[in-house]
């Protein structure tokens, strides 16, 4: 087997999951998270800012103790009929350099502690970066159309869902197997150790849960305006902006025998060179759906505009959750033999289908003998991940 190849799926649909308390509806989740996120960061600056401070302060101490002991030298040089004055002096110098060395020991330890805490606010930035992550590479599946009876401007809206897929390392000698009944694999785990006969050699392997890492899920919402579309790639042109505004109204005003037709408002921004143009019409926009491209004449020259929808996101039902498979177990300890991989893993499929070995019908299998390979999950939808 290729073990460069991609990661192969693994279905489970059910895992027994912890799932907090969601974090709101719609915008304000997002919304949240990026205020907590700005958050950390300003703390992260302010920390490091009182570590720079403290840091100077402790090299104006460290100077401070070097002129006081260069002082105390001279001290020592002077004449007796001044002994007993420098003695004094003295000692209040080297009072002054114990406390120095004192207030030098307790900035030592506030550096240390800012450090802890600075470990501690990037180990948290880096939590929420790699959420971001996840939620910008997830694939959203089309869950349903939404009702468009009470809609007067022929909008359409349907619904996705998202999952994070959560992905699992595999090491080298080690086996994941995916039961049909969640109850053979608890069983199994609940037994701990096993003899599996391997080439003719008997291996006892360890069973083990598979905790699963945090994952994420939501649904957004989509509504296609059925009387707005939007347009780019508008050419620069030395013109106000409002006559800009103008020529794009009456470039698409002159379309209504195909679509479009009197229009209400253009939104027009000149530095992206991008407008959303408004239609009285209800289900005017759906006429420009398969036509990217339109032409625009101004100024004695043709230009080519690029018309899309324009669309209206809201996200739902935002929630983190976390677990441990239910139907999944790894197998540890599993040691080399000569056999090569897709004969050692036919060995340790045959060994758990056995009903007398306590096991039951396997829908997945993968197992590793060198390297290691990625393995994905996602919350129980019924799908294969």
């Amino acid at each position: 087997m290729d073990l460069t190849s991609p990661p192969l799926p693994l279905r489970d649909n059910g895992f027994e999951m912890v799932t907090p308390d969601p974090f709101g509806t719609e915008e304000e989740n997002m919304q949240k998270l990026k205020e907590e996120l700005k958050a950390w960061k300003e703390r992260v600056v302010e920390a490091e800012n009182l570590k720079a401070d403290l840091l100077f302060s402790n090299a104006c101490a460290e100077e401070e103790c070097a002129n006081a002991q260069e002082e105390l030298m001279k001290l020592k040089g002077l004449q007796e009929n001044d002994q007993k004055d420098s003695i004094i002096y003295r000692d209040t110098l080297e009072d002054q350099l114990h406390q120095l060395y004192r207030e030098n020991a307790e900035l030592k330890k506030d550096i240390e502690k800012l450090n802890k805490e600075l470990e501690e606010l990037s180990s948290v930035q880096a939590q929420s970066t790699q959420l971001q992550k996840k939620v910008a590479g997830m694939k959203l599946k089309f869950s349903h159309m939404e009702g468009m009876s009470n809609c007067a401007d022929m909008d359409t809206r349907c619904v996705f869902d998202a999952n994070v897929k959560i992905p699992f390392r595999l090491n080298q000698n080690q086996a994941l197997l995916t039961f049909e009944d969640e109850e053979v694999a608890q069983r199994l785990i609940k037994k701990g150790k096993h003899t599996v006969n391997l080439d003719n050699n008997k291996v006892d392997v360890r069973v083990l849960p598979v905790p699963l890492d945090m994952g994420v899920k939501f649904e957004l919402h989509v509504t296609v305006s059925g009387r707005k579309i939007n347009v780019s790639n508008i050419p620069e042109l030395p013109i106000p902006e409002d006559w800009m505004r103008d020529k794009l109204e009456l470039n698409f005003y002159k379309t209504q025998k195909g679509g479009g037709g009197e229009i209400e408002n253009v939104t027009y921004d000149n530095e992206s060179r991008r407008a959303v143009i408004t239609f009285l019409r209800p289900g005017a926009s759906n006429s420009f759906w398969g036509s990217p491209k339109y032409p625009f004449s101004a100024n004695g020259s043709c230009y080519t505009l690029f018309v899309s929808s324009h669309a209206d996101l809201r996200l739902k039902n935002f929630q983190t959750y976390c677990g441990v498979s239910k139907k999944t177990i790894l197998l540890k300890g599993i040691q080399e033999v000569e056999e090569d991989e897709e004969s050692i893993q036919d060995m340790i499929e045959i060994h758990f289908q056995k009903p007398s070995n306590g096991g039951g019908e396997i829908e997945n299998i993968k197992y590793v003998s060198k390297g290691a390979a990625y393995v994905c999950f996602e919350e129980d939808t019924g799908d294969a991940t």
